[in-house]
């Protein structure tokens, strides 16, 4: 699939790293280090514009090794970027360790997932079928 992308920063463009990556990593484009203090968060500019076709939505995830080692999570995980939206791509970033974290120009930051999606169109019923499972909810198909 072909996307047309702007780059406005000096970084390259998000690649996969490797043959079965889902994700590319999103680089930060900002002018000065953002100390992230604890419980904090930030929205990070990445210098990228996206034209995804209709049907296409980019996802945005928080990174594992940043998540696990220094608590730093995208706070709308997964973020979406949609088809119609043309702005600059921003994270949400929030630390969620008890330390300070700092952004730096050029560190990956998140993850962006490339997906597609479907359009739902209701159909209003009285009753749904029964399943197994029925009403029961979190939890309710136990520990195996």
């Amino acid at each position: 699939m072909n996307i047309r992308i702007v780059n406005q920063s000096p970084h390259a463009l998000p690649e996969y790293e490797t043959l079965a990556s889902a994700g590319m990593d999103l680089r930060a484009h900002i002018e000065a280090p953002i100390v992230l203090e604890p419980l904090a968060r930030v929205l990070v500019k990445t210098g990228l514009f996206l034209e995804l076709p209709i049907g296409i939505e980019a996802q945005v995830r928080p990174r594992s090794g940043l998540a696990l080692k220094k608590g730093i999570s995208v706070l709308n995980a997964p973020g979406t970027i949609d088809a119609d939206y043309r702005g600059e791509i921003g994270v949400i970033l929030i630390n969620l360790s008890q330390e300070s974290f700092t952004i730096n120009n050029g560190d990956r930051i998140a993850q962006m997932v490339i997906a597609k999606h479907e359009r739902a169109q209701w159909n209003e019923v009285e009753s749904l079928e029964e399943t197994e499972r029925g009403s029961g909810g979190f939890g309710s198909t136990g520990i195996k």
